[in-house]
């Protein structure tokens, strides 16, 4: 059983809680604003927008793919296509999975078409002549990235936006 401490100290540090409590009521109640007051104020936002918030309407890409045929050297298969997200559309062969391999790279505060960090340390391969170039405008930003295959984090940044760039990653380079 629970034993009260009835002596005349623990009798006023009582009396102040309930004080103090009764005081930061009062200062409470006096601090409240009417409902009218607030009725035009927009709620602050708790997490940045999601994609689906943005309402991507503007969502349009111009893909420029060069030296990705199917020959020993990799020469020719020069070709560009349109490519609408949100909803998906144009004349890109997926459409469908372009859009999607976008929709995962883009998160809040990251550009899905940044380049590679300057001063990285990347493997010494060489993954063809193969280049691309992607203008337009992607979660309300404008798009003007440059893609190559010249070494592994180059690839990296390629082989991360597949479908949207021709997969490159079979040994006979697939287009």
């Amino acid at each position: 059983m629970l034993q009260v401490n009835r002596s005349a100290p623990a009798r006023r540090l009582r009396r102040v809680l309930l004080v103090a409590a009764g005081s930061l009521a009062a200062v409470g109640s006096a601090a409240v604003v009417p409902a009218s007051a607030h009725a035009q104020a927009a709620p602050l936002p708790l997490a940045p927008p999601t994609l689906k918030d943005l309402g991507h309407s503007g969502d349009h890409l111009t893909v420029t793919v060069r030296n990705v045929g199917g020959s020993a050297g990799g020469a020719g298969g020069d070709r560009t296509y349109e490519l609408s997200c949100h909803p998906a559309g144009g004349d890109h062969p997926d459409t469908e999975g372009a859009c999607a391999a976008l929709d995962r790279g883009t998160r809040w505060g990251k550009d899905v078409f940044a380049p590679t960090p300057q001063g990285g340390f990347c493997t010494m391969q060489y993954g063809g002549p193969a280049t691309a170039h992607v203008t337009g405008t992607w979660a309300g930003r404008p798009v003007d990235a440059r893609y190559d295959r010249s070494d592994g984090c180059q690839i990296a940044r390629w082989d991360r936006l597949v479908p949207l760039l021709p997969d490159l990653r079979a040994q006979g380079q697939r287009s």
